[in-house]
């Protein structure tokens, strides 16, 4: 049966009136925030105070966006007649977010929890070299990034938790037996003294 002419534009306008009755969902974006998911990539964030200077992040990044330097320090013994020894000292970490292609391969790297994903994603600037943000901006961003997820209650506990767990259990019974040994042998000598008439 050949098409009725004009059935196409009749459905085409059914749609346009179907959708003209709707609600918008247009989001007013400077006035209202986006929800992003709890895993989006938005900036990395730096927690200083965790940071070796290591530079395995520095190594690892495919883009050599990320520019630390350092120095030595002397640090006196702990303890008298002890030994000085020297430690590396952040002078400046910057990331180049105009390079950044936000793998994440550096925050998975980082062998002491300094660098985070943040959500924040309003950085733009006018001029590409303001793009470099230094260790202030980026631990700024540090107190934007959210709480990780709690666990899932089905799932297996951690390994080294189990292992703590054992180990304290296994030290719990140890102190149970030997008070009860203790007990049993105080015991003893009070049950031989009463038994002799």
């Amino acid at each position: 049966m050949p098409p009725i002419p004009g059935s196409g534009l009749a459905k085409g306008l059914a749609v346009t009136l179907r959708t003209m009755t709707k609600k918008t969902v247009t989001a007013q974006y400077p006035d209202t925030q986006p929800e992003l998911p709890p895993r989006s990539r938005g900036v990395i964030g730096l927690f200083e105070e965790n940071c070796t200077v290591c530079m395995l992040c520095a190594r690892e990044c495919p883009d050599w966006c990320i520019y630390i330097d350092s120095h030595k320090e002397t640090v006196p013994p702990a303890a008298p007649g002890g030994r000085e020894r020297s430690r590396n000292v952040l002078d400046r970490f910057a990331i180049d977010f105009s390079l950044c292609m936000y793998c994440g391969i550096c925050i998975e790297v980082c062998p002491f929890d300094a660098l985070f994903w943040s959500p924040e994603f309003e950085y733009a600037e006018t001029d590409i070299h303001e793009l470099t943000h230094e260790r202030d901006k980026l631990r700024e961003w540090m107190w934007t990034v959210p709480e990780p997820p709690a666990l899932d209650p089905g799932a297996e506990e951690p390994k080294e938790i189990a292992a703590a767990r054992k180990t304290a259990d296994k030290l719990a019974t140890q102190q149970a037996q030997q008070a009860q040994q203790a007990q049993q042998a105080q015991q003893a000598p009070q049950s031989e003294e009463g038994g002799t008439p």
